[in-house]
């Protein structure tokens, strides 16, 4: 059985929220749209987003790091927020795993959000449904687009491909060969859930640095500073005028 995942590098991630903005860009215009934005950044934000980014630090001054997180629907091959749906809009499909909300069945009960233990499910505002990733289940098999961009948007985007994309069911996928050699890791798998989506630890990388590799060779401030003047052999201009 097939089970379209994402691997997240978290070694690779900078934080610059492309994929963030590449979800919200493809899917507030297909399918899963329109996603409201009414107080995105206030205190009680009512902004609806598929993916979200949290940074935060880890370690003790002076040795700190900035850990760069992105969370969205895991598709769990066990979802705790489809069997409390009342309604049934929320469903896994069985061809491809993806957990998936009929917007058309939604009371906007929360009943499904309050289940998940990962906190992906958002509820619109405006429309009164709730809204979550769908892996852009619209790209994967629309066949009018090439077959390189039969992705989710936030992988495409990726400037680092941190992003990894395929089926965690086959030994040979892009992205079981990496959550194999890289370690890779559920997200709170104590809950029982079983997450498609898989996270590639944070790897250390020791690299020698030169005592000269300190010094930037196009160091701006070096423009800045007084250079010492050469000796003068000739009159100047203050020896032969009268001021």
């Amino acid at each position: 059985m097939t089970q379209l995942a994402l691997v997240i590098d978290l070694n690779v991630c900078v934080g610059c929220h492309a994929c963030v903005t590449s979800c919200k860009e493809w899917n507030t215009s297909g399918s899963a749209g329109y996603l409201t934005d009414e107080n995105p950044y206030e205190k009680d934000p009512t902004g609806t987003f598929f993916n979200r980014v949290q940074s935060f630090e880890i370690g003790e001054y002076p040795k700190t790091e900035t850990v760069h997180f992105p969370k969205s629907c895991l598709h769990c091959e066990d979802p705790p927020c489809v069997p409390v749906c009342p309604t049934g809009a929320s469903y896994k499909r069985l061809e491809d795993g993806i957990v998936l909300v009929d917007f058309d069945k939604c009371i906007g009960c929360r009943y499904c959000s309050w289940a998940c233990p990962y906190g992906a499910r958002e509820i619109d505002e405006q429309q009164k449904v709730m809204k979550k990733c769908t892996l852009c289940v619209d790209r994967l098999y629309d066949e009018s687009l090439p077959e390189s961009e039969r992705k989710p948007a936030c992988v495409l985007a990726c400037p680092t491909s941190a992003r990894l994309f395929g089926d965690v069911h086959d030994p040979e996928s892009v992205v079981s060969v990496a959550i194999r050699e890289e370690g890779g890791y559920a997200l709170m798998p104590e809950w029982g859930t079983k997450p498609a989506n898989h996270y590639l630890p944070r790897r250390k990388i020791r690299k020698p640095i030169h005592e000269d590799e300190l010094q930037r060779a196009d160091n701006p401030l070096n423009k800045e500073q007084r250079k010492p003047r050469a000796p003068v052999d000739e009159p100047t201009l203050d020896d032969s005028t009268s001021w």
